[in-house]
């Protein structure tokens, strides 16, 4: 409900989970603490994606496509944007960590061969993102496996005719 109107009330979450919004009160004294809680556990799965991959000593083919692959698992799961909590210091920090890991492993994925080099700087985790986040939201009926192909076939060989 957050993803499709960050401006729902509580009452109307409560609602859709079945409960009363008391009973959201007691577990979470004010709607920052929810939002708060639903963003960390976004950060968490996330986190859990980039190690699940083992972007650092698997096969970079290999854990370029269990990354995409659980991190489409996570966008589908918490379909929320971390930007809205960027202002607190801790998310912040994990969120740049978990980007930091990505970066470094698309500079091993460029160095290895699997990326083309000479593309202009952060290009690659730029677009990334992007494609994971599309194919989230557009390709709903592909399971995270095959999303994963469409997303990692399109970084590696673009749209055009091969």
């Amino acid at each position: 409900m957050l993803a499709s109107d960050p401006g729902v009330s509580v009452a109307s979450i409560a609602a859709e989970a079945g409960v009363d919004r008391r009973t959201v009160y007691r577990r979470f004294a004010a709607r920052e603490d929810l939002l708060a809680a639903i963003y960390d556990s976004r950060l968490t799965a996330v986190e859990r994606a980039i190690e699940d991959a083992r972007l650092r000593e698997a096969p970079v083919g290999v854990a370029l496509h269990r990354y995409v692959e659980n991190v489409i698992a996570v966008n589908r799961t918490w379909p929320v944007d971390l930007a809205r909590m960027l202002a607190d210091d801790i998310v912040h920090a994990r969120r740049d960590a978990c980007v930091a890991e990505v970066d470094t492993f698309l500079r091993r994925a460029t160095a290895e061969g699997l990326l083309r080099p000479g593309r202009p700087e952060g290009w690659a985790n730029a677009l990334l993102p992007q494609l994971m986040h599309l194919v989230s939201r557009t390709l709903p009926d592909l399971s995270p496996a095959q999303a994963a192909d469409v997303v990692v076939d399109t970084l590696l060989h673009g749209l055009g005719t091969p």
